[in-house]
């Protein structure tokens, strides 16, 4: 039977050495079975004496029917804010515990996707959210986050102030360490330590999570996904806004962060079988015996 997807892009953890070796044992692997596999530009650096087509991130819009990373979660998220806008779907490959979001593991990965390719899988939409910070009307930084946008205050600084609108309609003042604007993914990373809620990631929700706010009534709300929020900064001092832990931008007082959901979702697949609350279970050891 043949796949429906004919050109497979594999990319591995970024500086991982340890990653090459199974990289190229799939290559090999999808290669005899009659795929064109090309391998990301970055991994590549790192693998040597191999014959597969290098491209970039950005050049596999159009090029490639699927992406297979090997990595972690942290690699997945990187890759998916990059492929997200070209609807190529991802497929999660763990080279350690398995993760929420790689949860294949590299001793099982052949025959695993291999079933895949036959079509034994299923799709999940996640969505992402899109980020941008505003100083005096002028856009200063964009970004996309799969897992979060989070304002937090430096180390040695007092506690951030900001004002949240929700659709241009006040919500409230905020004094706190932080605030993380979370997607259904993320509910399950940073927002979760900071008491917010667990949200499937089936669900078009966005949720609003303060980090050890000042008032102790002011607690986390889960808002419809097609909200607009405006988090307006009355105190920044040495306060910086991250997305997805991986890029960040250092803001003044009276920047604007404007967080909304982006219009693409990732698409992720899954062998058939998949269970997220098998995955929360074992993730967070929900399954013990007491």
């Amino acid at each position: 039977m043949k796949s429906q997807f004919q050109t497979v892009a594999l990319i591995g953890k970024y500086k991982s050495p340890q990653i090459a070796e199974p990289l190229l044992k799939l290559a090999d692997f999808l290669a005899h079975m009659g795929l064109n596999v090309l391998v990301d530009s970055l991994t590549a650096e790192h693998i040597e004496h191999h014959s597969y087509g290098v491209l970039t991130l950005a050049e596999m819009n159009g090029k490639v029917d699927l992406a297979i990373v090997l990595g972690g979660d942290g690699t997945l998220l990187d890759v998916a804010r990059t492929l997200a806008p070209f609807g190529i779907p991802l497929v999660g490959v763990n080279q350690g515990r398995l993760g929420f979001l790689t949860d294949i593991s590299i001793d099982t990965m052949q025959r695993t996707i291999s079933g895949m390719l036959r079509g034994e899988f299923v799709t999940e939409k996640r969505m992402l959210l899109s980020a941008s910070v505003m100083r005096e009307e002028k856009h200063m930084f964009d970004s996309l986050a799969f897992n979060d946008v989070v304002i937090h205050r430096g180390n040695n600084s007092s506690m951030l102030e900001c004002e949240v609108r929700i659709d241009d309609e006040y919500l409230y003042n905020q004094r706190a360490d932080g605030l993380i604007v979370t997607t259904p993914t993320g509910s399950t990373a940073y927002a979760l330590s900071a008491g917010g809620p667990i949200l499937h990631p089936s669900l078009d929700l966005i949720a609003l999570v303060p980090v050890a706010p000042h008032t102790l009534s002011n607690r986390p709300i889960v808002l419809k996904s097609d909200s607009v929020l405006k988090i307006s900064m009355h105190r920044a001092t040495d306060a910086r806004v991250r997305f997805d832990g991986h890029t960040h931008f250092d803001l003044n007082c009276h920047d604007q962060v404007v967080v909304s959901r982006y219009i693409e979702p990732v698409h992720l697949l899954h062998p058939v079988g998949h269970s997220y609350y098998r995955t929360l279970r074992e993730k967070l050891l929900w399954n013990q015996t007491l």
